[in-house]
């Protein structure tokens, strides 16, 4: 490895950040009236294809228009995230920030810890691709105003989730 690159065990930390973006009437999406970016700040055998998170964020945002960055990174970053943003000092599965400007087509950023949702899979018993997809979309929903603070909230949000998998193939994560 070259002296830019660091390794943390199955994943590989590159200081620079590899961006692809996709929008509506780019030929290579499908279903998408909106942009999304993704970010990959790691890499490892884990990771989604990136026409695999495109078509996860592609089925919540083809109701609800609006442009989203999604950034896969560690668990350094994500530590010091959910640290910053949240007063916890771990890392967490997926953080989002939206943006709360009515009329403004940017809906916010999610950030996706990749180590976390490897581990989280095998703990719980789910696929990764499968697991991967509930995540991104969980994230996304949060940046729409959806949240799991109290039952009746979570049980809105969860349905909604299901639902999306549901359609993308994939079985009820809960």
């Amino acid at each position: 490895m070259g002296a830019d690159v660091k390794n943390r065990g199955d994943f590989t930390l590159t200081p620079h950040v590899q961006m692809t973006q996709i929008y509506a009437d780019d030929e290579s999406t499908t279903q998408q009236d909106s942009g999304v970016t993704l970010q990959f700040m790691v890499t490892g055998t884990g990771i989604p294809a990136e026409h695999e998170i495109l078509q996860w964020a592609g089925a919540v945002l083809q109701d609800n228009p609006g442009e989203v960055t999604i950034r896969i990174t560690d668990e350094a970053e994500m530590r010091a995230l959910n640290h910053q943003w949240r007063d916890a000092d771990r890392p967490t599965n997926v953080l989002s920030f939206p943006l709360h400007d009515a009329g403004c087509p940017l809906l916010g950023d999610i950030v996706i810890c990749a180590p976390v949702i490897e581990r989280e899979a095998a703990q719980q018993g789910k696929s990764l691709r499968a697991h991967w997809a509930h995540i991104t979309i969980h994230g996304i929903l949060h940046l729409m105003g959806y949240d799991h603070t109290d039952e009746a909230n979570a049980e809105i949000m969860e349905t909604k989730e299901t639902a999306i998998l549901r359609d993308l193939g994939f079985p009820d994560p809960y």
